[in-house]
C-alpha cells in the first residue's frame, strides 16, 4: 500500500537471531515506488556497519530486498538506507534520524509462546463472583456491601467497602470466560492486606482466607489448566502494606530521616517502599515471585504493580535490575507483565519486563481518537482528553512500537478499560464507538486484555468506580456477542496473531492498516465517523459485514486479501 515497509514480523525476519548469527532482514518496495539502491544500516560495538541489499523476489506489488544483519551485540540496532532516505522503525524518512527508533532485533529470550495467541481477562476477585464457601469472618476494617450496592469511589470507605467474591468464585464461573473465548485470567493481588483491592499486602506468603484461602487458589488453576487457560497473579515489588511482616525491617525498606522516617508510595504512610538496593531484598522478593509460579499453585506468571516505579527513588536506580531479578526466577514459559502508565519505552529491553501494559502505546490513543470529548481525564494528564485525529492517533502508536523491539511490541498487554481507569463505556458514550475500540483491540499487534464486565458494558466514572460487582443476574447485552466475535476472529486469524503491521490510509475519522503473516494478510478498518469513501483492494468482510470501505461509521470492518502472486 504506502512506501517501503519492514517490521519485526516473521515476512521480514524469517530467523529467530541467535548471538554471532547471520540474520536476513527483508524490505518490501512497492512497485510504484522504484529505487535504485538500498543499504543495511546496522550497530557493531558502538558503531556502525554498512552492507548492501539485493532484490530476491518479485510479487504483484512489490519488490523484495534482503539483507544480511549481522547479530554482534545481545541488542543490534539497524534500518535501511533506501537511495537517499531512510527507512526506521518510525518509517520513511528524509533526514537523519537518531538511533532510538531504529528497528532492533535483541537475543534475550522472547515472552512465553503462548502469549501471542492469548486474549486476557482482568478480575477484580472482590467484585466478581460469591462462592458461598467462605465463612470468614470480615476484618475490622471492612464496610460490608450487598452485591447490588452501589460502589463507593470517593472518601474514607473506598478501599474498605468490601462485596465478599473469593476465588472459589471464580472457578464456579470458568464456563462464562470459556464461552467469552478468553484463556487467561489476570487476578489483582490475592494476598492478605487492610484494603478491597489489597495493594497494601501483609504477607506473601498465603492467600488470602477471605478470598478462599491457599486452596482457592490451587483449585483454580488446577481447573483452569484442565480447560487450557492460564492464570496470572498480581505482585507489588515497589512497596508492601504497612502491616505487612517485614515492616518495619530497616534493610527492606527505604528510610529517609534519621527520626526514623520512611518513603512510601506517593507518600502515603500505609504503603511503605521496598529497597532494591538490599541484596537481601532483592532475593526475598525472587524467592516470593518464583514460588507461586511453582507446584502447588502454578500460576502462569505476573502482573507487577506500578513497575515503573519499582527500585527507583530519587538518586536510587535498580528498576531494570529488580526486573532482570524477578525474570531470573521465573520458570521456563512464564510471563511478566509490568504496569506503567506513561512512556515505558526505556525500561523494556526485552531481558526483564517481558512487556508492559500498553497504556501509552494503545489505550490512551484510542481514547483520545473515539472520545466525544466527554471530559474525563487519563491518569496522568493535566486536563481531559480532547478528540484527536485519526494521523496523530497512528502517529502516536507508531512511534511507542517503534521505541521497542518488535519482541516486545507483539507481546504489549493493549486494554480500552481496567480497574486504574474509567470504564470505556463510560468515556465513550456508545456501544458503537466501543465496539470500534474493542475491534482495534482485538486486531492491533500485541495481546489484548478485558476487564471483567467490558462485556456486560459496565460503566465507571474513574478506576474505583470501575470496580463494579458482575451482573450475573442480568442478559448478556450486544456488547456480548460484539466481545466474542471479535475474540473468535483473532482466534481464528494468524495474521491477527503473528503477523506484522502496515499502516494504510488515515484520516481524521478513519484508521487503516493490514495485519500479514506468511499465511494470511487482513486489511482492518476503523472509523468513528462517516468518512470519505476509500478504493481499497479488498477481498472477503470476514467482520463488520461491509463489502467496501463506503465512508459509514461508525464501524469496525476487516477483510481478508489474497496473496500478492509472484510475478518473476
Amino acid at each position: 500500500m504506502i512506501g517501503p515497509h519492514h517490521d519485526g514480523s516473521e515476512l521480514y525476519v524469517p530467523v529467530r537471531p541467535a548471538l554471532g548469527a547471520t540474520v536476513p532482514v527483508l524490505v518490501r518496495v512497492p512497485h510504484d515506488h522504484p529505487v535504485e539502491r538500498i543499504h543495511l544500516r546496522s550497530t557493531y560495538d558502538g558503531d556502525t556497519r554498512i552492507v548492501p541489499a539485493r532484490p530476491v523476489r518479485r510479487d504483484a506489488e512489490a519488490v523484495w530486498w534482503q539483507a544480511d544483519l549481522l547479530v554482534h551485540n545481545p541488542r543490534t540496532r539497524y534500518r535501511f538506507r533506501i537511495d537517499e532516505s531512510w527507512l526506521h522503525a518510525g518509517g520513511l524518512v528524509e533526514h537523519d534520524p537518531t538511533d532510538a527508533t531504529d528497528f532492533q532485533l535483541t537475543v534475550y529470550g522472547r515472552p512465553p509462546a503462548w502469549l501471542r495467541d492469548a486474549v486476557i481477562y482482568q478480575i477484580f476477585p472482590d467484585r466478581f463472583a460469591r462462592s458461598g464457601r467462605v465463612n470468614e469472618a470480615n476484618p475490622g476494617w471492612a464496610v460490608p456491601a450487598a452485591w447490588d450496592e452501589p460502589v463507593v469511589h470517593h472518601g474514607p470507605d473506598t478501599g474498605r467497602q468490601l462485596y465478599g467474591g473469593d476465588l472459589h468464585g471464580v472457578t464456579e464461573r470458568l464456563d462464562h470466560l470459556a464461552k467469552l473465548g478468553v484463556d487467561v485470567l489476570y487476578l489483582t493481588p490475592f494476598f492478605p492486606a487492610g484494603s478491597n483491592h489489597r495493594y497494601d499486602a501483609a504477607t506473601f506468603e498465603h492467600v488470602d482466607p477471605l478470598l478462599g484461602g491457599d486452596a482457592a487458589l490451587i483449585e483454580l488453576t488446577t481447573r483452569a489448566h484442565r480447560r487450557g487457560m492460564r492464570v496470572i497473579g498480581d505482585l507489588t515489588t515497589n512497596h508492601t502494606g504497612a502491616s505487612h511482616e517485614w515492616f518495619p525491617e530497616r534493610g527492606a525498606y527505604y528510610y529517609l530521616r534519621e527520626d526514623g522516617g520512611y518513603a512510601s508510595w506517593f507518600g502515603v504512610p500505609s504503603l511503605p517502599k521496598l529497597n532494591w538496593g538490599s541484596p537481601e531484598l532483592r532475593a526475598e522478593l525472587a524467592r516470593v515471585a518464583g514460588r507461586w509460579l511453582r507446584e502447588p499453585y502454578n500460576l502462569d506468571g505476573w502482573r507487577v504493580d506500578v513497575a515503573n516505579m519499582t527500585g527507583r527513588l530519587g538518586a536510587e536506580e535498580h528498576n531494570q535490575a529488580a526486573a532482570r531479578t524477578i525474570r531470573a526466577a521465573l520458570p521456563d514459559g512464564k510471563l511478566l507483565i509490568a504496569e506503567h502508565f506513561h512512556d515505558h519505552t526505556a525500561d523494556v529491553p526485552g531481558d526483564g519486563w517481558h512487556a508492559v501494559m500498553n497504556y501509552a502505546g494503545f489505550a490512551k490513543p484510542v481514547w483520545s481518537w473515539l472520545t466525544p470529548g466527554s471530559g474525563f481525564v487519563f491518569p496522568g494528564e493535566a486536563g481531559p482528553l480532547r478528540p484527536r485525529a485519526g494521523r496523530l492517533v497512528a502517529r502516536t502508536m507508531r512511534e511507542f512500537a517503534a521505541a521497542v523491539p518488535w519482541s516486545v511490541s507483539e507481546a504489549n498487554v493493549n486494554l480500552i478499560s481496567s480497574h486504574d481507569v474509567p470504564r470505556a463505556r463510560t468515556t465513550l458514550g456508545s456501544d458503537a464507538l466501543v465496539a470500534v475500540a474493542a475491534g482495534l483491540l482485538m486486531t492491533y499487534p500485541g495481546t489484548p486484555m478485558l476487564f471483567m464486565g467490558d462485556e456486560f458494558g459496565l460503566e465507571g466514572l474513574d478506576g474505583e468506580h470501575a470496580r463494579t460487582p458482575m451482573p450475573w443476574d442480568r442478559e448478556p447485552p450486544p456488547l456480548w456477542e460484539v466481545y466474542r466475535d471479535l475474540i473468535a476472529l483473532r482466534r481464528s486469524s494468524h495474521a491477527l496473531r503473528h503477523g506484522g503491521l502496515r499502516w494504510g490510509p488515515v484520516g481524521d475519522d478513519v484508521l487503516v492498516f493490514l495485519r500479514e503473516s506468511p499465511r494470511e494478510r487482513l486489511l482492518v478498518l476503523a472509523a468513528r465517523a462517516p468518512y470519505e469513501p476509500l478504493d481499497l483492494p479488498l477481498g472477503p468482510n470476514l467482520y463488520g459485514g461491509a463489502d467496501q470501505a463506503d465512508g459509514f461509521g461508525p464501524t469496525f470492518q476487516v477483510w481478508r486479501l489474497a496473496q500478492p502472486a509472484h510475478s518473476g
